[in-house]
């Protein structure tokens, strides 16, 4: 039994992407046509939407168009019918959609909040494999003044040392920090180790008059506070 599915312009006008698009608008096409709208072409055998199905079922993390942020250059190269072209376009997109994520929730971010300052960095980390620690610097009256990537970590434990935050809380004159790093795993419970560099990083900041305010670990779509949880005596 011959199971080929077609190329585009075998397909009928109302199966193709840029026509099914314009007749019933983006929300009508699935995951796959949408995708294959950006990479435009498929290979000599494969149409762009048969090769959008196979990116978006790759057995990585993620769910659908999800699995798109899990995804470097090499790994998209290495799928046959994509080359550097394509995989530069699905990147830039991930990246388009990570800062217009944060551009929306910018309008609405509290650096007071912790729920809100998770909801701000969660789009840009959950497509990280590694663990990367984030420094938030505040001046006297609590405004964000700066932020910095302290460390990127294997996948399961980031690198920090009390040296290295607070190098950059005095260069950039901060009197208060937030730290925010993310466990690629998903699960947001924090580990002995984050417990460990937490209090290390809060009794320096205590002796150099830069308190840290919260450490917060974010996972796909959820977070912790260890302020909220009781893990800073503050």
């Amino acid at each position: 039994m011959n199971t080929k599915k077609p190329l585009i312009h075998e397909m009928n006008m109302q199966e193709r992407p840029r026509e099914k698009f314009e007749q019933f608008g983006p929300d009508k096409l699935s995951d796959a046509e949408l995708l294959a709208l950006i990479l435009r072409t498929g290979s000599r055998n494969k149409s762009a939407v048969c090769l959008s199905e196979e990116i978006l079922d790759l057995d990585i993390p993620g769910i659908g168009l999800e699995k798109l942020y899990h995804l470097s250059k090499k790994e998209l190269t290495d799928i046959p019918g994509v080359g550097d072209v394509k995989a530069i376009q699905i990147l830039a997109i991930c990246e388009l959609s990570k800062r217009l994520s944060k551009l929306k929730a910018r309008e609405q971010i509290s650096f007071c909040s912790p729920e809100s300052i998770a909801r701000y960095y969660m789009a840009e980390f959950r497509s990280y494999r590694q663990e990367h620690l984030m420094l938030l610097l505040f001046d006297s009256k609590n405004h964000l003044i700066g932020e910095r990537l302290i460390s990127k970590g294997t996948a399961n434990a980031s690198i920090a040392e009390p040296r290295d935050i607070f190098s950059e809380a005095l260069r950039a004159g901060a009197v208060s920090i937030v730290l925010i790093h993310n466990h690629p795993s998903g699960d947001t419970t924090p580990s002995s180790a984050d417990l460990t560099v937490t209090h290390r990083i809060y009794e320096s900041g205590e002796l150099l008059g830069i308190q840290l305010l919260d450490h917060i670990i974010v996972g796909n779509s959820d977070y912790r506070s260890l302020k909220a949880e009781g893990y800073l005596h503050l």
